[in-house]
């Protein structure tokens, strides 16, 4: 089972900004950790954007539509239109 979703990529990816507006941390030091953070965080992407392209090319072929786990965002909160 998945641990991690991409919602936990997103949070990981704003602390590490956070860090780098930061004025009392070592700004060498969290550029090289920024580098790092980004490098992981576009292979994940690129991961998950792959799974989602088979996932929709399977919708297209077979109309089974199953999320992969990475993808599922949970306690997503419903947006009522305004003509409710």
């Amino acid at each position: 089972m998945v641990r991690n979703k991409m919602e936990d990529l997103n949070n990981i990816l704003f602390e590490q900004l956070e860090r780098l507006n930061d004025d009392s941390l070592n700004l060498d030091e969290e550029l090289k950790r920024a580098k790092a953070i980004s490098n992981v965080s576009d292979k994940l992407i690129q991961s998950a954007d792959l799974q989602f392209r088979v996932m929709k090319l399977r919708a297209d072929m077979t109309g089974d539509v199953k999320t992969p786990e990475v993808l599922e965002v949970k306690n997503v909160k419903k947006i009522e239109s305004k003509d409710n």
